[in-house]
């Protein structure tokens, strides 16, 4: 039974922390729903040596401290990524630092990485080591770090073998100066730096992805195409949240200091991504996120060149039989195609 449409008016009122912590702590309790019914295999696919039984994910800063990835693996996505994580525990920015943009269908977060660390995260992945299911982490940077770069290697090795993936997040707008590291000499650098510490940890490397802005230029995109080609990435995230407002959003809260999701993001994020699948030549796999929430908006950024996708703000509105019915709705949109497997699709819209 889905509760959320009863329980929506309560938590509307709510302060969008608050009511986010309160699902936390539902979720934890084992108040979310569970899937009951098989995924297609239409949509089942095999990316990063991984087997993913549907492409639908929960994006990071959903559960920053992987306090439930595994209810939202039961609630039937087909990955969770944990996250952002920082090597020391950080508090983030001031309250409030969340708004909801309800005419938009869209929120603005500044919460600055707030989360509980490395060694808290880490105690929470290896209890669950051996439980089924994908699970990512995304890793940061500490806000008053010396050296940014040396806090990615840090997350590289505190996750070794605990992270099905990791995401590299040098693209949130709410910590100073970090999406300087898309600058092509600072790109190179760390990514050189994160891949070396990947690959001298373990035998069978753990794939790296990397995550960037919806706001970069067209110069920027093909400096960062460039990098990720030449260093060997594992594929990228598209995209984070956006600073701009103009033409997106109007009315409260609007021009609220940070990041932009929902709703309005959907055709910024969608082009930016279209533009990296072509960039990339379609070579690297890529994670489509940003304003999805519905099958149809799942199947566009597919048909844009995204081998999986993430869903975060539209489950603020939706609620969590959201995902089912994004399921059902790619499945049929891929049935009328003629497409027999999701991979047939990535990529239909973009000429290479």
């Amino acid at each position: 039974m889905d509760l959320f449409p009863l329980a929506r008016p309560f938590t509307s009122l709510i302060d969008p922390e608050t009511a986010h912590r309160l699902t936390i702590r539902a979720l934890r309790l084992g108040l979310g729903p569970r899937q009951r019914e098989l995924d297609p295999v239409s949509l089942a696919i095999d990316l990063f040596g991984l087997h993913f039984e549907n492409p639908v994910g929960i994006a990071a800063g959903f559960d920053k401290n992987g306090e439930v990835p595994d209810a939202m693996l039961a609630m039937g996505m087909g990955f969770a990524e944990v996250g952002t994580v920082t090597p020391r525990p950080q508090a983030g920015n001031p309250r409030p630092r969340v708004f909801r943009l309800p005419l938009h269908r869209a929120v603005v977060n500044r919460l600055g990485f707030n989360n509980e660390g490395h060694d808290a995260l880490k105690k929470r992945l290896v209890a669950r080591r051996r439980r089924p299911g994908i699970v990512g982490v995304n890793i940061g940077a500490n806000k008053d770090s010396a050296d940014r770069i040396a806090d990615y290697e840090a997350g590289i090795r505190a996750f070794d073998g605990l992270a099905s993936y990791f995401t590299v997040n040098i693209s949130s707008p709410n910590t100073p100066g970090l999406r300087a590291l898309q600058g092509k000499a600072e790109l190179t650098e760390l990514v050189s730096r994160v891949l070396a510490a990947r690959d001298t940890s373990r035998a069978k490397p753990t794939p790296v992805l990397l995550k960037i802005a919806p706001d970069l230029v067209a110069e920027e995109l093909a400096d960062i195409a460039e990098v990720a080609l030449q260093e060997g990435l594992d594929g990228l995230i598209v995209s984070n949240t956006t600073i701009a407002r103009e033409g997106l959003v109007s009315g409260l809260h609007a021009h609220e200091t940070g990041g932009l999701s929902g709703a309005p993001l959907f055709a910024m994020s969608t082009e930016v991504l279209r533009e990296m699948y072509r960039l990339t030549k379609g070579r690297l796999p890529i994670i489509g996120v940003g304003g999805i929430g519905s099958g149809e908006d799942a199947y566009r950024k597919i048909r844009a060149g995204a081998s999986l996708v993430q869903l975060y703000s539209a489950l603020t509105y939706e609620g969590p039989a959201l995902v089912t019915r994004i399921k059902r709705d790619l499945a049929a949109h891929l049935a009328a195609d003629g497409f027999a497997h999701l991979k047939d699709a990535v990529g239909a819209d973009v000429k290479l």
